[in-house]
Protein backbone atom coordinates (compact mmCIF):
# COMPACT_ATOMS: atom_id res chain seq x y z
CA UNK A 1 0.00 0.00 0.00
CA UNK A 2 1.47 3.59 -0.87
CA UNK A 3 1.27 5.27 2.41
CA UNK A 4 1.47 8.70 0.69
CA UNK A 5 -1.72 8.48 -1.53
CA UNK A 6 -3.50 6.99 1.83
CA UNK A 7 -4.30 10.45 3.92
CA UNK A 8 -5.39 11.80 0.38
CA UNK A 9 -7.51 9.34 -0.35
CA UNK A 10 -8.95 9.16 3.34
CA UNK A 11 -9.41 13.16 3.53
CA UNK A 12 -11.25 12.75 -0.21
CA UNK A 13 -13.71 10.25 1.45
CA UNK A 14 -14.31 12.45 4.78
CA UNK A 15 -14.76 15.56 2.18
CA UNK A 16 -17.36 13.68 0.42
CA UNK A 17 -19.19 12.59 3.42
CA UNK A 18 -19.39 16.28 4.85
CA UNK A 19 -20.33 16.96 1.25
CA UNK A 20 -23.05 14.71 0.88
CA UNK A 21 -24.71 15.67 4.66
CA UNK A 22 -24.24 19.37 3.79
CA UNK A 23 -26.16 18.04 0.89
CA UNK A 24 -29.04 16.36 2.83
CA UNK A 25 -29.51 19.67 4.96
CA UNK A 26 -30.19 21.66 2.90
CA UNK A 27 -32.40 20.52 0.59
CA UNK A 28 -34.12 19.57 4.42
CA UNK A 29 -33.97 23.38 4.82
CA UNK A 30 -35.36 23.61 0.99
CA UNK A 31 -38.37 21.59 1.66
CA UNK A 32 -39.47 23.49 5.01
CA UNK A 33 -38.92 26.44 3.07
CA UNK A 34 -40.73 25.82 0.21
CA UNK A 35 -43.63 24.21 2.58
CA UNK A 36 -43.75 27.73 4.49
CA UNK A 37 -44.12 29.92 1.19
CA UNK A 38 -46.88 27.63 0.04
CA UNK A 39 -48.78 28.01 3.36
CA UNK A 40 -48.16 31.59 3.42
CA UNK A 41 -49.21 32.20 0.01
CA UNK A 42 -52.81 29.81 0.61
CA UNK A 43 -53.44 32.24 3.95
CA UNK A 44 -52.69 35.13 2.11
CA UNK A 45 -55.75 33.76 -0.89
CA UNK A 46 -57.65 33.21 2.02
CA UNK A 47 -57.50 36.52 3.45
CA UNK A 48 -57.84 38.24 0.35
CA UNK A 49 -60.81 36.22 -0.44
CA UNK A 50 -62.30 37.44 2.87
CA UNK A 51 -61.53 40.97 2.18
CA UNK A 52 -62.78 40.79 -1.46
CA UNK A 53 -66.55 38.78 -0.16
CA UNK A 54 -66.91 41.82 2.45
CA UNK A 55 -66.53 44.50 0.30
CA UNK A 56 -69.22 43.31 -2.16
CA UNK A 57 -71.44 42.85 0.91
CA UNK A 58 -74.55 45.20 1.49
CA UNK A 59 -76.13 42.72 3.88
CA UNK A 60 -75.56 43.86 8.04
CA UNK A 61 -76.68 40.35 9.00
CA UNK A 62 -73.47 38.29 6.69
CA UNK A 63 -71.24 41.01 8.16
CA UNK A 64 -72.47 40.29 12.21
CA UNK A 65 -71.87 36.69 11.20
CA UNK A 66 -68.74 37.39 9.56
CA UNK A 67 -66.34 37.44 13.33
CA UNK A 68 -67.51 33.75 13.96
CA UNK A 69 -67.01 32.29 10.67
CA UNK A 70 -63.51 33.76 9.90
CA UNK A 71 -62.91 32.38 13.45
CA UNK A 72 -63.80 28.84 12.90
CA UNK A 73 -62.56 29.17 9.20
CA UNK A 74 -59.50 30.00 10.91
CA UNK A 75 -59.18 27.56 13.72
CA UNK A 76 -59.85 24.72 11.41
CA UNK A 77 -57.06 26.66 8.64
CA UNK A 78 -54.40 26.29 11.73
CA UNK A 79 -55.58 22.26 12.40
CA UNK A 80 -54.73 21.11 8.78
CA UNK A 81 -51.92 23.44 8.73
CA UNK A 82 -50.83 21.52 12.06
CA UNK A 83 -51.37 17.96 10.34
CA UNK A 84 -49.36 19.17 7.31
CA UNK A 85 -46.54 20.42 9.22
CA UNK A 86 -45.92 17.09 11.03
CA UNK A 87 -46.42 15.02 8.07
CA UNK A 88 -44.23 17.24 6.37
CA UNK A 89 -41.18 16.57 9.55
CA UNK A 90 -41.79 12.58 8.97
CA UNK A 91 -41.48 13.00 4.94
CA UNK A 92 -38.13 15.68 5.67
CA UNK A 93 -36.69 13.21 8.79
CA UNK A 94 -36.79 10.01 6.39
CA UNK A 95 -35.63 11.40 3.50
CA UNK A 96 -32.84 13.01 5.68
CA UNK A 97 -32.02 9.41 7.56
CA UNK A 98 -32.13 7.60 4.17
CA UNK A 99 -29.49 10.09 2.95
CA UNK A 100 -27.52 10.00 5.88
CA UNK A 101 -27.93 6.08 5.44
CA UNK A 102 -25.99 6.43 2.06
CA UNK A 103 -23.97 8.65 2.40
CA UNK A 104 -22.29 6.52 5.90
CA UNK A 105 -22.52 3.37 3.54
CA UNK A 106 -20.59 5.26 0.84
CA UNK A 107 -17.82 6.31 3.31
CA UNK A 108 -17.19 3.49 4.67
CA UNK A 109 -17.00 1.65 1.58
CA UNK A 110 -14.32 4.32 0.28
CA UNK A 111 -12.67 4.15 3.47
CA UNK A 112 -12.09 0.05 3.48
CA UNK A 113 -11.11 0.49 -0.22
CA UNK A 114 -8.51 2.62 0.90
CA UNK A 115 -7.48 0.54 3.52
CA UNK A 116 -8.49 -2.20 1.92
CA UNK A 117 -4.55 -4.06 1.61
CA UNK A 118 -3.76 -3.15 5.39
CA UNK A 119 -3.00 -5.42 8.52
CA UNK A 120 -5.87 -2.44 10.13
CA UNK A 121 -8.33 -3.13 8.32
CA UNK A 122 -10.26 -5.68 10.82
CA UNK A 123 -10.43 -3.54 13.67
CA UNK A 124 -11.83 -0.95 11.10
CA UNK A 125 -14.72 -3.16 9.85
CA UNK A 126 -15.21 -4.01 13.59
CA UNK A 127 -15.94 -0.44 14.39
CA UNK A 128 -17.67 -0.04 11.25
CA UNK A 129 -19.98 -3.28 12.54
CA UNK A 130 -20.61 -1.64 15.90
CA UNK A 131 -21.54 1.52 13.91
CA UNK A 132 -24.49 -0.09 12.07
CA UNK A 133 -25.62 -2.01 14.75
CA UNK A 134 -26.14 1.20 16.75
CA UNK A 135 -28.18 2.39 13.85
CA UNK A 136 -29.92 -0.23 12.87
CA UNK A 137 -30.88 -0.60 16.99
CA UNK A 138 -32.90 2.50 17.40
CA UNK A 139 -34.68 1.82 14.20
CA UNK A 140 -36.30 -1.64 14.97
CA UNK A 141 -36.66 -0.15 18.61
CA UNK A 142 -38.88 2.27 17.04
CA UNK A 143 -40.87 -0.08 14.24
CA UNK A 144 -41.79 -2.05 16.97
CA UNK A 145 -43.12 1.24 19.25
CA UNK A 146 -44.32 2.64 15.79
CA UNK A 147 -46.77 -0.79 15.62
CA UNK A 148 -48.00 -0.63 18.86
CA UNK A 149 -48.67 2.82 19.49
CA UNK A 150 -50.68 3.33 16.02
Amino acid sequence: MNTEILPVDLYKANVELQLRITRLLQEGALRWLESVQKSSAEGVAEITAGIEGLQGSANWQSMAMLPAETFWRAFQHRVNDGQAINQLAIKNQAAFTAGMQQALESWQKAVIGVLGGSQSTQPLLQAFGQLGAAWAQPASADNGKTGKGA
